[in-house]
């Protein structure tokens, strides 16, 4: 693997950026509207409670945490759809070009905009609506790394759905984190869930950061067994879904399914 090559897919996505106001609004504009809609939520839920919960590291945090996650995946999707919608697909596979320096530059990608969205989730959350990150303890860097991890590997898998089913299928894609999250416990625990729902919810990375952090914030003991079982299962996922992409761009190149992604077939 060659990183000019990775380092092309990277700054073909900064040009795309740079050129296009258009395309750097959503890095930061959905996640602050996400900010201070739940950030008024947690402060009109403090106003009427009686108990004296705060409910701005709970909710608010959640609600970071699960962005940030959304973030990632949608940066590889994203950076993959910019070569569909362009028609630049097949220009791209005529190079040298291998599937390992492709996926590397999605991912890299996805780093630099994500962190766009996760710098302007933490001033507004600091700064508007004082979520203080020191209630998370030393286990907010490990549960960050682990959902930035299952993110790229849901990129990952949702990028090769698409190739597989063609530019349409698209509209497959943009649901997945809503459906994921009931049963990642994003803002309740997963005792919460019926028995079937539990089982499903332990093979997800995501579960094991929410559980682990609603633990802390409640007055538990902070433990690092969770957290590690869950970035174990997101690289597991990474390996999964690397194999699922190049399995399904081999079959698209042999069945001449990859045709579909042509400037003639999509004129």
């Amino acid at each position: 693997m060659k990183l000019q090559r990775t380092a092309a897919i990277v700054l073909r996505q900064y040009y795309l950026l740079r050129s296009s106001p258009a395309r750097v609004l959503p890095l930061f504009a959905w996640v602050a509207i996400d900010m201070v809609l739940w950030g008024f939520i947690t402060k009109y839920l403090n106003s009427v409670s009686s108990s004296g919960f705060n409910f701005v590291p709970t909710l608010l945090g959640a609600v970071l945490l699960w962005d940030f996650f959304i973030r990632v995946m949608q940066g590889v999707t994203m950076a993959f759809l910019e070569d569909v919608w362009s028609r630049n697909f097949l220009n791209v596979f005529a190079t040298p070009l291998r599937i390992s320096e492709y996926v590397s530059g999605l991912v890299l990608s996805s780093i630099g905009t994500s962190s766009i969205g996760m710098v302007v989730m933490l001033v507004l959350a600091t700064a508007v609506f004082g979520l203080s990150f020191l209630a998370y303890g030393a286990l907010l860097v490990p549960s960050l790394l682990v959902l930035f991890l299952f993110g790229i590997a849901l990129g990952i898998t949702a990028s090769a759905v698409m190739l597989r089913l063609g530019p349409a299928s698209e509209w497959f894609i943009w649901p997945i984190p809503a459906v994921l999250s009931p049963f990642a416990g994003v803002f309740y625990p997963l005792s919460t869930l019926p028995k079937w729902m539990q089982y499903l919810s332990h093979l997800l990375p995501p579960a094991y950061v929410f559980e682990s952090m609603r633990r802390i914030i409640l007055g538990g003991s902070a433990s690092i067994g969770p957290i590690a079982l869950g970035g174990a299962l997101a690289l597991v996922d990474i390996l999964l879904a690397c194999w699922f992409f190049v399995y399904i761009y081999r079959h698209a190149v042999r069945t001449g399914l990859i045709a579909r992604y042509s400037a003639e077939s999509l004129s």
